[in-house]
């Protein structure tokens, strides 16, 4: 392993990859000393900001999941095409990026599953309009199921069951594409709810 510098970015070399981590420029615009008080901390008053908007998160993450429905519906009414398939991917990765912020981790991995779904199927006419059913109706359920104390549980298993026929579809799929292969063994990015 090599480390070294490279601008303002860490290298840290492999012998099979490398690992850049970028500069952070935003503590240079931080102050290095402790705030005063709450009104002079920028965190302190973006938690304070973010927690006065917390009761609409709900009410939020239900439009997402009514865009999402949408989107599928207009796919499924107008047919396969790029222009539909984009958009159910924009809803499903809107919902991937806001789900912890909103309260509901656990809509991330479902719909990072569907937004591999999408990508990583070889031509969007070959889109399995069952599969997408089934990911965009677990995450309505999620949502609408989220108070019950057995919640997390259940959405670990479905989102279990869902990544492993994704995982099955896409690799048969793209049986003989090595570098789509990889991308679709490699371990999600969404953390775990």
């Amino acid at each position: 392993m090599a480390r070294r510098r490279k601008d303002t970015a860490a290298v840290v070399t492999y012998h099979d990859h490398e690992v850049i981590t970028p500069e952070n420029r935003l503590r240079k615009a931080i102050s290095p000393q402790p705030a005063a008080n709450e009104e002079e901390d920028p965190v302190a008053r973006a938690e304070k900001a973010l927690a006065a908007l917390s009761g609409q998160f709900a009410a939020w993450m239900d439009e997402e999941c009514k865009r999402l429905d949408r989107a599928r519906r207009a796919l499924r009414e107008q047919g396969l095409s790029e222009k539909g398939a984009q958009a159910l991917f924009r809803a499903a990765h809107d919902i991937k990026g806001e789900a912890a912020t909103f309260g509901f981790p656990a809509l991330a991995a479902v719909a990072e599953s569907l937004c591999r779904l999408i990508e990583l199927t070889p031509g969007v006419t070959r889109l399995p309009l069952r599969l997408i059913d089934q990911h965009v109706d677990a995450i309505r359920a999620i949502y609408r199921e989220y108070a019950r104390t057995d919640a997390a549980e259940l959405a670990a298993r479905l989102i279990g069951r869902l990544r492993e026929v994704t995982d099955d579809f896409l690799l048969h799929e793209n049986r003989g594409r090595d570098d789509v292969i990889a991308r679709i063994k490699a371990p999600t990015l969404v953390p775990e709810s």
